[in-house]
């Protein structure tokens, strides 16, 4: 028995290491890119499949940059990932996080690990754009045309950026914490997310039904089996 459990503990303890020891499909992404001088990891969409034992999945969209025939001229592509697997924790470490950008490298080469919406690192900087001013008095970001197509891959035209959400923005990443939208528009929850991603939360409300009517039914099967008790318990005392 002793020996039965030592193994038990070993196999355990193997399969954990190699869980832990296993790179993130997100840091793979981040050294597959790391001979672009630009590039941003967006979290463009996760589930999760099965009941007793759940996996896990992600789907990154990546947004990068290569050097053109120009000197300071810059091609920007964007693709989309198949389905890759991830462990639950990864998964619940970016779960707040769908359609927001996890991971970067600025045009200035830093590296970034926090999250932020799509497209906001290059806000404010005078080389992509500038600051307008609408009829109602209120400042809003525009990139300038060569760069329009940034515009388009990180979704913003539909969300243009204002100057209090950009300064709200920067006050948040100067304390460390995520920014998701002066009225959370952005994550998860947020509005934005909700329109661009119908397909995650419609996943989302089948998984949360079949959650409910399995709990339902095993209240069923509980309540069947006590009541069938009960009723053998009383028929066994009458034979007495």
């Amino acid at each position: 028995m002793r020996r039965h459990y030592i193994i038990l503990t070993l196999l355990f303890a193997g399969i954990f290491l190699t869980a832990c020891n296993k790179s993130s499909p997100i840091s793979k992404l981040q050294s597959s890119m790391e001979q672009y001088p630009e590039y941003s990891i967006v979290l463009e969409d996760m589930k999760q499949d099965g009941n007793f034992f759940p996996e896990y999945y992600h789907r990154y969209k990546t947004i990068y940059g290569e050097r053109g025939s120009g000197s300071d001229s810059m091609v920007y592509r964007s693709e989309v990932s198949d389905w890759e697997r991830v462990d639950k924790r990864e998964y619940e470490k970016y779960d707040q996080y769908l359609g927001m950008t996890l991971a970067s490298k600025s045009p200035d080469g830093d590296v970034d690990n926090n999250q932020y919406p799509p497209g906001y690192q290059y806000v404010g900087n005078p080389q992509y754009g500038q600051w307008r001013t609408d009829s109602n008095g209120t400042s809003f970001w525009e990139f300038y045309g060569k760069y329009a197509m940034l515009q388009t891959v990180f979704g913003m035209f539909d969300r243009p950026v204002y100057r209090n959400d950009y300064d709200s923005y920067r006050n948040y990443r100067n304390r460390g914490k995520p920014y998701f939208g002066n009225k959370n528009q952005y994550g998860t929850y947020g509005n934005y997310t909700k329109k661009s991603n119908p397909n995650f939360f419609q996943r989302r409300q089948v998984r949360e039904a079949q959650r409910k009517r399995s709990f339902s039914e095993k209240v069923k099967n509980r309540t069947r089996r006590s009541n069938m008790s009960r009723s053998r318990s009383r028929s066994g005392g009458f034979g007495k």
